[in-house]
């Protein structure tokens, strides 16, 4: 993966990233230490990918693929972006690369391309439900989520990622300029284009959300 340069304030937070100290131990052949980096963040990596093409199963193959990339390619990470965006920039490559094989393998299958992408099996990445939630409360909340991820599935890949990373992942607008290789004000406005057509699509399925 090429390396890539984040100035002034993005740099900053890259010093003091809680991971450098096992990144350089990782560096320096650790598996130990980029075991721990797995733990840290398997979990959200697991969410973005989730979130992007809406296969718990998939998601599961890609993280896992993602992150031996990321080890063989360690040696190449200098610390100019924090780890954590470093590596989502790797998930996401991966993620791209299955939605376009997909996509490939769909048309020449002649499935239909309008139908949204739909949670396998039901599993959904919202953590466990509370033990005083009720069935019906459960079940309510499942479907329910299910849909929210289907309005998800429905928007443009380049919507999506902008806004799975923002507003469901909290990135900066710097740090999702440096995965997507994007300037500030394109995903600003690739965002507002996918609020605004998330909405609409949460409004036909929801009705009104006030």
């Amino acid at each position: 993966m090429p390396e890539t340069h984040i100035p002034g304030d993005a740099q900053n937070r890259a010093v003091g990233d809680d991971d450098a100290g096992f990144v350089a131990r990782c560096r320096r052949g650790d598996t130990e230490a980029f075991a721990v980096l797995v733990r840290r963040h398997q979990k959200k990596m697991l969410n973005i990918t989730y979130r992007m093409i809406g296969d718990y199963d998939d998601a599961c193959d890609i993280v896992q693929e993602a992150f031996l990339a990321a080890f063989r390619a360690i040696g190449k990470f200098r610390g100019d972006a924090r780890f954590s965006t470093w590596l989502c920039g790797i998930v996401l490559n991966h993620a791209k690369t299955h939605m376009a094989q997909k996509t490939t393998r769909v048309r020449r299958e002649g499935v239909s391309l309008d139908d949204p992408m739909k949670p396998e099996g039901g599993h959904l990445l919202n953590g466990l439900c509370s033990s005083e939630e009720s069935l019906v409360e459960r079940i309510e909340k499942r479907e329910r989520d299910s849909k929210v991820q289907e309005c998800i599935g429905s928007l443009e890949d380049e919507q999506r990622e902008v806004l799975v990373l923002r507003d469901i992942q909290g990135f900066s607008y710097e740090e999702i300029g440096v995965m997507l290789k994007l300037p500030e004000g394109t995903v600003k406005s690739r965002l507002f284009r996918a609020r605004n057509a998330l909405k609409d699509s949460l409004l036909r399925v929801f009705g009104d959300l006030k």
